[in-house]
């Protein structure tokens, strides 16, 4: 069986993979909307934040059906699912293909396969893997390949090409033992995950999913500048709770406000006895390096708590347990 170290390792051929495929023909569009749940749905965020870093406009939409603005702007949908049988999502491309908006979808497999090549809808089959966590590379690249040709967003290839190549020399340089480190200091403490609104927000939400996925742990997200104005409040009443009970990394971003910085400094020396395990920076020059840099780190910080838990990262059962008794 393929360990989850395996599949992390399986990043920069991911992104190699998305840069060099051949995108179908979309039609064109303004704006989108990625429509997608869990491992596949942070496809759309990482969408999300390349557009807006170049100047256009990606909405995510993680539940049933569609959002009330959608049928009235009608934006370019794209469906993602690992599996192509994701409820929600399936759910919405539905009621995208009853309104007649353009639509266009990723996968595996499965019944969002089956209703694309019913409908004719432009789509992009990915390989089959054992989870849609340990599949990012591919969805996002996938997701991003296709609003290129649909011109929501330009050449997306370099990018790619790049990001896979930060990627692999994080995985052969000093990612491994930062990640230890960092797991060491967040090991038996619920994990808070800290980043400025864009990149490093979207990779803070990418650590929290994997901590609670891989290390079968609670994990929780903030973004600057926002948590200022609240969450930073609630460490005050009970120190002694934070520093034993809670870990807090701070990612940056080099393209942060530095505005933000001054913040997070701040922040940092206001959270007095809360346990601040560390601060990971991004690496590399385009969006998708830098976001990437910092989602490998935490997907290696995951792991290795999950191995100081003794827990397997690969199965998710209480997931599947889940999806089981939906079906009943």
């Amino acid at each position: 069986m393929t360990t989850m170290r395996e599949l992390i390792a399986e990043l920069p051929e991911q992104l190699r993979w998305a840069a060099e495929m051949a995108p179908p023909d979309m039609p064109f569009a303004d704006e989108a909307l990625i429509v997608g749940m869990g491992g596949s749905g942070v496809a759309g965020d990482v969408a999300a934040v390349f557009a807006e870093a170049h100047g256009r406009r990606v909405t995510v939409h993680k539940s049933y059906g569609l959002p009330g603005w959608a049928v009235a702007a009608r934006p370019l949908v794209i469906g993602v699912s690992h599996s192509g049988n994701t409820e929600e999502t399936l759910s919405a491309v539905e009621a995208t293909i009853t309104e007649g908006l353009p639509v266009g979808a990723t996968a595996t497999g499965g019944t969002l396969i089956d209703l694309a090549e019913e409908y004719g809808i432009p789509h992009v089959l990915i390989p089959a893997g054992p989870q849609p966590r340990a599949a990012m590379g591919r969805l996002s690249g996938a997701v991003l390949r296709l609003l290129e040709s649909a011109g929501v967003v330009g050449a997306t290839a370099t990018e790619l090409l790049e990001a896979a190549q930060v990627v692999e020399g994080l995985l052969g340089g000093d990612a491994q033992q930062q990640a230890e480190e960092l797991a060491e200091a967040l090991s038996g403490r619920i994990t808070v995950v800290y980043g400025a609104t864009g990149i490093a927000a979207t990779a803070a939400g990418r650590w929290k999913t994997q901590i609670n996925e891989n290390s079968k742990a609670p994990a929780y997200w903030s973004a600057f500048p926002e948590l200022n104005h609240n969450e930073l409040v609630g460490w005050t009443a009970h120190p002694g709770l934070g520093a034993e009970s809670v870990g807090v990394v701070f990612l940056s971003d080099a393209d942060d406000d530095e505005r933000i910085g001054r913040r997070a400094l701040l922040t940092r020396e206001l959270m007095k006895g809360v346990a601040v395990a560390g601060e990971v920076t991004s690496q590399g020059e385009g969006v998708l390096a830098r976001l990437f840099s910092l989602v490998v780190v935490g997907d290696l910080v995951s792991v290795a708590l999950a191995e100081k838990a003794g827990v397997d990262p690969v199965p998710v059962v209480v997931i599947e347990e889940l999806k089981k008794r939906l079906a009943e």
